[in-house]
């Protein structure tokens, strides 16, 4: 089941390979802020299922305001967060990593 989001916070990112910790959460939503001038929620963090004997991944979900898209949607590039629609794309998602309701994220 997905984590509700807040009013406003309907675009949900995927920063493949970050850790925070549920401590953490509020350093994080600042770091957001301060480094990338965008208000956030954060949502969870799942370890995807490992692939050819490998070990699984942990992954960040979170999702920002919309008023703050258009200032976000470039400079998260350089970091590697990617919209999780572009995350769950047929052309992209190969391999089921994730649980099956990460798909609700979705937002279109």
């Amino acid at each position: 089941m997905t984590i509700q989001r807040n009013e406003g916070f309907k675009q949900v990112c995927v920063w493949p390979g970050c850790l925070v910790g549920a401590e953490k959460i509020d350093e994080f939503v600042s770091f957001m802020k301060e480094s990338f001038n965008v208000r956030v929620q954060y949502l969870e963090e799942i370890v995807t299922l490992p692939g050819d004997g490998g070990e699984g991944r942990n992954d960040l979900f979170f999702a920002v305001n919309q008023e703050d898209i258009c200032n976000f949607a470039v400079e998260r590039l350089d970091a590697g967060i990617r919209w999780v629609e572009d995350v769950l794309a047929p052309c992209n998602y190969h391999d089921p990593i994730y649980p099956e309701y990460v798909f609700e994220y979705k937002s279109w």
